[in-house]
């Protein structure tokens, strides 16, 4: 994977870089490739964990937003280290209308930054920052944010996708 510039600081890929590949089970079983959305805009946020406070927060904010974001062209991808049959209780759970993959081993989100050194009460872990990307129809990366707020952060995602295609 080659990036069109360095990453900055957290490894995540900046405004304009060419999205790393990205190659995922979603609970049903069948595989999403990030490749077969050129053409198309694609939400991409990583998550820590299925049916968590902050999580659901996000997660039902995307699903709140589902339709405007839709008409803007793009599809939401939630990505987490949880397997199918967690991923597929917290959809029905809260009636999430939106794709949501796998990523086990996080070779994904560490691929996109988004697999980093945590500190929790002076604890530190390795885990997953709250992230989000929206990929452009060209494969890049039009809109980044590597530290996310769960609360009102699909707001920002819907409002960039709007500027975007403003531009």
């Amino acid at each position: 994977m080659t990036l069109s510039r360095q990453p900055d600081a957290t490894g995540t890929p900046r405004v304009g870089d060419r999205a790393p590949a990205l190659e995922l089970p979603d609970d049903r079983g069948e595989l999403h490739r990030l490749a077969d959305r050129r053409g198309s805009w694609t939400v991409v946020y990583f998550y820590p964990e299925d049916d968590t406070p902050g999580c659901t927060t996000e997660a039902c904010g995307f699903r709140d937003l589902h339709e405007e974001i839709g008409v803007g062209g793009a599809e939401v991808w939630g990505i987490s280290p949880d397997d199918a049959a967690s991923h597929a209780r917290f959809r029905t759970k809260f009636d999430l209308p939106f794709t949501l993959l796998s990523d086990p081993d996080h070779a994904t989100a560490d691929a996109w930054g988004a697999w980093r050194e945590k500190n929790r009460y002076g604890r530190k872990y390795w885990g997953i920052a709250r992230s989000t990307y929206l990929v452009g129809p060209d494969g890049t990366i039009a809109a980044a944010w590597p530290t996310v707020r769960a609360d009102g952060h699909a707001e920002q995602v819907l409002e960039a996708l709007r500027s975007a295609h403003a531009d």
